[in-house]
């Protein structure tokens, strides 16, 4: 089943590639993106337990696959699903890839079957990171996402969608280069220690904590590296708004509701696990730094005219407030942290679907423009309103509960380390300080979306110059690609019925997880406790380490 999970949509390259006719092509791909989602619909339903509290009853059945791939270096294909988060993970991108195809029937005219073709292959490539158990495994498909993403900026995106595809390539390929390092020192370490090699990432894991305080660092530097840089975490996020704003409009919603994920996860399940005693002490200064993010990010947000890049630059300052949780290092702080992974993809994901569906009508996305819209696509506004409340986290809708659980996991975590005995006290770690700048950050989010809001769905109507009955054809504001300008008359004034189908799933679960977070909560609670027990495993020697040195220097003095 994992081996249909993550292949099945390349066996549906197949169809795409040596379909007799074009128009068949997008219906092969919807059909090779519905049979991972059908999968991962059986597996949820047949999921262990939804109520359970407790580190083992909320686990997933055991469901694995290993294959010797190259048995004398010790590679393996193992796969397996057995965690909340990969599972989470897993549903949001088989749900998102669908839509993506949907979603792009009108909007891409020209070049359909390498379109489709790559998009199936970033499918299979993300599905294969969460699923992935060998770490050289997980490797492969983490930097396999590039190739189809570079394609589809550099073919389909806007007017600078080369230098958008480069600076994307480099930037996150010269990362992952210097994970790699860190995962085969990793493996070198344990293949000294045990006379044989192994790649599996729970034996490396167990090798990697036994390490001394100062390796750890070393490699925690490496892994943050790779991964800080997808997420990404400021200051390496310049990266990010060019291609979200210059990617065709599915490439933006997988960027935003999966790719920025692997970045999240990979420092999750691998990185602090890997080096939880070097988490423990970077954590005050990835949280300075995740702060930064959200307040730098969200004042850019104020000077945007572009929506599209308002929301790219929004998801800079989303994911801060992800990375502030994660390194709250306890429970609240962490299933905030996981919480955010699924509630921004969705959310995200949706509002760049609604701009690609104003824009397939106007072809620009300029506030200064467009305005005023719910005059003339009222079901449009309706659905940019509800997907703009849910991204800024208001109170009912899915964005709330991951936004609290960040801010409060920050706010305690200052007395948590505080009452470890670590050095340093609270002064030298998370607390009440880093919850309240985080919260400031809350509200400027609050002010830039309303405005967007408020400019672009009310007011006085206001079209682009020459618009005339929406303009289908017009070259304002350029176009995706090689198809800028094409005709899209077949579309109404406000949204069809396929693009209502579209966005409808995704308010569902927005708002589904607004009002009932306790099935997603009770899905990723024993991962969360897991990787909480290892940190905390990590304090206690921590602890015993700064009290057996101190007991030395007290002798000594004795002396």
């Amino acid at each position: 089943m994992l081996l249909a999970l993550i292949f099945s949509p390349l066996l549906a390259l197949l169809g795409v590639v040596f379909a007799p006719r074009k128009s068949q092509v997008k219906h092969i791909a919807l059909a090779g993106m519905l049979l991972p989602l059908a999968i991962v619909s059986y597996l949820l339903l047949n999921y262990s337990s939804w109520s359970g509290t407790t580190a083992s009853s909320g686990r997933a059945t055991e469901l694995a696959v290993s294959l010797n791939w190259f048995p004398d270096i010790g590679l393996k294909l193992v796969l397996d699903l057995n965690s909340g988060v990969s599972v989470a993970l897993v549903a949001l991108t088989a749900l998102l890839g669908p839509l993506c195809v949907i979603g792009s029937h009108t909007a891409i005219t020209t070049r359909v079957r390498t379109y489709y073709g790559w998009l199936l292959v970033l499918q299979s490539a993300m599905l294969g990171v969460f699923c992935a158990r060998d770490v050289i495994l997980f490797y492969i498909f983490f930097e396999f996402t590039l190739v189809p993403m570079f394609v589809l900026i550099s073919l389909y995106g806007s007017t600078n969608r080369k230098a958008a595809a480069i600076k994307f390539f480099l930037y996150t390929f010269t990362g992952s280069v210097i994970a790699l390092a860190g995962l085969v020192y990793v493996a070198f370490v344990n293949a000294k220690g045990t006379g044989e090699w192994t790649f599996a990432l729970d034996t490396l894991t167990q090798a990697s904590q036994r390490l001394p305080a100062g390796t750890q660092a070393w490699i925690f530097a490496a892994l943050l590296l790779g991964f800080a840089v997808k997420v990404p975490l400021f200051p390496l996020h310049t990266w990010l708004p060019l291609a979200h704003t210059e990617a065709p409009t599915a490439g933006s919603v997988i960027l935003a509701g999966v790719l920025l994920k692997l970045g999240t996860y990979g420092i999750l399940v691998v990185a602090i696990p890997f080096a939880p005693l070097a988490a423990i002490a970077f954590a005050p200064w990835l949280a300075v730094l995740s702060i930064c993010g959200i307040l730098i990010a969200g004042l850019i947000c104020w000077t945007q005219t572009d929506i599209k890049k308002l929301v790219a630059y929004s998801s800079v300052a989303h994911l801060g407030f992800c990375m502030l949780g994660m390194f709250a290092m306890n429970v609240a702080g962490v299933q905030g942290s996981v919480l955010y992974m699924i509630n921004h993809g969705l959310s995200t994901g949706a509002l760049f679907f609604c701009i690609g569906m104003m824009y397939e009508r106007y072809h620009t996305r300029s506030l200064k423009e467009v305005g005023g819209l719910a005059a003339k696509m009222p079901i449009w506004a309706c659905f940019m309103v509800f997907f703009a409340m849910a991204s800024v986290g208001l109170p009912g809708l899915n964005g709330f509960i991951s936004e609290f659980l960040c801010v409060m996991g920050a706010f305690q975590a200052g007395d948590l380390w505080a009452a470890q005995g670590l050095p340093g006290g609270t002064a030298g770690n998370l607390g009440p300080y880093f919850a309240a700048v985080a919260g400031t950050g809350m509200i400027i989010a609050a002010i830039y979306t309303l405005y967007m809001v408020g400019a672009i769905c009310f007011g006085p109507l206001k079209e682009p110059a020459g618009h005339a009955d929406h303009g289908h054809g017009s070259a304002h504001g350029g176009g995706h690609g090689s198809h800028a300008g094409d005709d899209h008359g077949s579309l109404p004034t406000d949204l069809s019925a396929r693009e209502i189908g579209v966005l409808l799933p995704l308010a569902a679960l927005c708002l589904f997880l607004g009002l009932r977070p306790a099935p997603l909560m009770n899905l990723v609670d024993p991962a969360v406790k897991d990787t909480v027990a290892i940190v905390e495993k990590a304090r206690t020697q921590a602890k015993a380490t700064a009290a057996a040195a101190d007991d030395n220097t007290s002798a000594l003095t004795a002396r």
